[in-house]
């Protein structure tokens, strides 16, 4: 199978590409500057310009490509470039794919949780409505710009992803610093519903996609058990024998983060409604499987 794939040198996307090359695949990368190698390919996703014959027989497509959430504060300006990054990449990219002569069978194309915004203990499955906020809003027009592709006759997915766990880098690089100094704790009241999900089902929950031709519209990447914010950072802390006694009050994130501290207080009880009625099977599908995994035990 030839796979191209945008934000490849992400969290997620550099692991994927390692991940299907090594299953055989031939990977494609599309990046924004000057290709450095055989296996990349050059695109604006600003600019709205894509190299279509680096695309040429491409059988799927995993997009990943966006500005990272938690990377800066919110500021107006860059509200706009989390918004922008997502729509005009998705739209450009949508573009190009349609334009082939002959289009890939698959776009994988990725999407949030924050979709659902806060919605206290509520269950939600792919077939709950939208929440309210920023996020929300985002997560509604980025899924919105893949709508040509299935116009086209390319079958879409959008992976709604949650938590990710992962040893290295993303949201949880400071909780695990913290945790091994005995200083995590809590944030805000520690009620609210994390979504968790490990690296290693987010990237066979993405190859699942782009193999499964059952699998189309909103499906919920995250962990079949979603749990507290304080029962995740309890798990993980016991994982590495530290305490986690140190709370981080809602008031004191405000200050930090910002905005964006109303989405890391949110809760969201996702579940993977779909994943569990296609036959997907999770490699961590306890908390404690995942905090263990994380913490490289």
């Amino acid at each position: 199978m030839k796979v191209a794939v945008t934000g490849s040198h992400g969290l997620i996307g550099s692991a994927l590409v390692e991940r299907l090359t090594a299953r055989g695949d031939e990977v494609v990368r599309l990046v924004r500057s000057d290709p450095s190698g055989p296996d990349e390919v050059r695109w604006d996703p600003a600019g709205g310009t894509v190299d279509l014959k680096g695309l040429e027989g491409v059988d799927g497509v995993v997009h990943l490509a966006g500005a990272g959430v938690g990377d800066h504060r919110w500021t107006a300006a860059y509200k706009r470039e989390i918004r922008d990054s997502r729509a005009l990449g998705t739209r450009t990219l949508v573009r190009a794919l349609t334009t082939l002569e002959v289009p890939p069978k698959v776009l994988v194309s990725g999407s949030a949780i924050g979709y659902y915004g806060e919605r206290g203990d509520e269950i939600l499955t792919e077939q709950s409505g939208p929440g309210e906020g920023f996020l929300t809003d985002v997560v509604e027009v980025w899924e919105a710009e893949a709508q040509p592709a299935v116009d086209a006759g390319i079958r879409v997915a959008h992976p709604r992803t949650g938590l990710v766990m992962a040893r290295h880098g993303g949201a949880f690089k400071q909780l695990l610093l913290l945790a091994r100094f005995g200083l995590a704790g809590p944030l805000g009241n520690g009620r609210q519903w994390w979504s968790w999900v490990t690296l290693p089902d987010t990237l066979a929950a993405l190859e699942y996609m782009l193999d499964t031709e059952e699998i189309s519209g909103p499906v919920n990447m995250v962990g079949p058990e979603p749990a507290r914010c304080v029962d995740v950072i309890r798990a993980v802390a016991k994982a590495m024998n530290r305490p986690a006694l140190v709370p981080a009050p809602a008031f004191a994130l405000r200050i930090v983060l910002g905005e964006f501290a109303g989405d890391v207080l949110a809760s969201q009880r996702v579940t993977p409604a779909r994943l569990r009625a296609s036959g997907f099977r999770w490699e961590h599908d306890t908390l404690a499987k995942a905090a263990a995994w994380t913490v490289g035990r």
